[in-house]
């Protein structure tokens, strides 16, 4: 007797469990197709700006530092009010794995994760579009010259 309820326990543990990772997983698709109407109200205005010059320290509207111009874009964009540097905008951002990386997540580059020096937008494709030395640039992530150091969402 006791080995059939352990087994009828078992089972409705794993039941229980499957229905809520489909549940998360419905879930997931929803958030996905908010993400992509998000990511294009913030690359509309993000590409509006291909060309204008880097300037350290600016914030727009025509001449940016690179989290100047992640801050402008997201303002713009959808309302968000990003801080000012790359590592501010690093700590305020949620993490996410290379794997989970989506349009319109934060490309975060430097020597370490208390060294960040540089910030871009993930537009997909393995670019980013993001405001350095030659202006604002669609560009690659694995660029030599860049080390990423993580990716980050902004909620």
């Amino acid at each position: 007797m006791k080995k059939m309820i352990t087994k009828i326990a078992i089972t409705a543990a794993a039941f229980t469990s499957l229905l809520f990772a489909g549940a998360a997983a419905s879930n997931n698709n929803t958030a996905h197709a908010d993400t992509n109407t998000q990511f294009t109200s913030v690359y509309r205005v993000a590409k509006s700006k291909l060309g204008d010059r880097y300037v350290y320290g600016s914030q727009g509207s025509h001449t940016f530092d690179c989290s100047g111009f992640t801050k402008y874009i997201y303002r713009h964009g959808l309302g968000v009010n990003l801080p000012r540097t790359a590592q501010q905008q690093y700590h305020y951002s949620k993490k996410v794995g290379k794997k989970q990386l989506q349009k319109g997540d934060l490309v975060f580059i430097g020597s370490s994760k208390k060294n960040i020096y540089h910030v871009g937008m993930y537009i997909g494709g393995g670019k980013m579009i993001d405001a350095q030395n030659r202006g604002v640039i669609r560009e690659s992530i694995h660029a030599p010259w860049w080390h990423v150091v993580a990716y980050g969402r902004v909620a």
